[in-house]
């Protein structure tokens, strides 16, 4: 199985509103609310993509009650049909950790005349140190069965700032691969315990590194401590740098739609692709037809199918 990570898990809401106006009042033609967290939409896409999927993290409140009933329903039934055929979806297995306080949520306002989406994030519930060691005991009961791990998105409040950087420790002590997807003075010190894979926007490159050139960045977070760098470039697509060599994935074409997830959707891409053994070439080109396919559909966790089959072999692919 694959386990994924989310500290900071959610209960996501998506309002659509016919045009966003400040300091206007909006009638809201559509709903959603999803179990959110970025880990666990890259779980979602894995199953989907034929994986066994574990998620673990912090639950709590009437909200986490919420998030774990919507992580049990979305749980695909079948998985992706390629070439006309559907394979068998992955089993996605809930691991996730009670505490006291509450999960947080995030709104999302999407504007139906723009396509644009305005995001509103909580910061997360307070962790008490018994409910983090709880975690860390819950990691590393899991751990031993992970082909791979995913380390995904931001830390709630009493979660050490280090605290991915121990997990990525505990990881590669057992020789488990680790994905890492965090932002800020987490993801500083994460790199430096050398994780397998890191996967920063190029804010979050430039940020760590100084340098808003995506390949001299990239550059410098190897030297820091990361084995590979893949850094998505938004509709520009993907670049990574890894010991085998540096390339850049573009699609075929911009695509419109929802953002929200496609960088998720990246990171269940490359982490199939290592599993599976997959070069580097090819994991990337995965990575930016699933991404671009996630832009096509209304909610993170998910990718329209056919439009992932269609793109996959038009993403151009070329050494850095």
């Amino acid at each position: 199985m694959i386990l994924t990570v989310t500290l900071n898990t959610a209960l996501d809401l998506t309002y659509h509103v016919p045009r966003l106006e400040p300091h206007g009042s909006h009638r809201v033609t559509e709903v959603t609310e999803r179990a959110g967290g970025k880990g666990l939409n890259v779980a979602r896409v894995l199953a989907a993509l034929g994986h066994d999927t574990v998620v673990t993290g912090f639950a709590g409140g009437a909200t986490g009650t919420t998030v774990r009933r919507l992580l049990a329903e979305s749980a695909p039934r079948e998985g992706l049909a390629i070439g006309g055929v559907t394979g068998t979806a992955g089993r996605l297995t809930d691991a996730l950790v009670p505490i006291g306080g509450r999960t947080r949520r995030t709104v999302g306002v999407v504007d139906a005349s723009t396509g644009d989406t305005t995001q509103l994030n909580e910061p997360g519930p307070d962790v008490t140190p018994k409910e983090w060691a709880g975690f860390a005991d819950t990691y590393a009961r899991l751990l031993p069965e992970a082909r791979a791990v995913a380390l995904c998105g931001s830390l709630p409040p009493g979660v050490p700032v280090g605290a991915y950087a121990l997990l990525v420790r505990k990881a590669r002590a057992l020789g488990v691969p680790v994905l890492l997807d965090t932002s800020g003075e987490p993801l500083r010190r994460a790199v430096a315990a050398r994780p397998d894979v890191v996967k920063p926007n190029t804010e979050e490159l430039a940020a760590l590194t100084g340098s808003t050139e995506p390949l001299r960045a990239a550059l410098d977070t190897r030297r820091r401590g990361a084995h590979a760098v893949a850094a998505t470039l938004g509709p520009a697509g993907m670049l990574a740098v890894t010991p085998d060599g540096a390339w850049r994935a573009a699609p075929p074409r911009r695509i419109s739609g929802n953002p929200t997830g496609a960088g998720d959707s990246a990171s269940a891409a490359l982490l199939s692709g290592w599993v599976e053994n997959l070069p580097w070439p090819d994991r990337i080109a995965r990575a930016v037809a699933l991404s671009a396919a996630t832009v096509r559909t209304p909610a993170a966790g998910e990718f329209d199918a056919a439009a992932y089959e269609a793109l996959l072999p038009q993403v151009k692919v070329a050494p850095a």
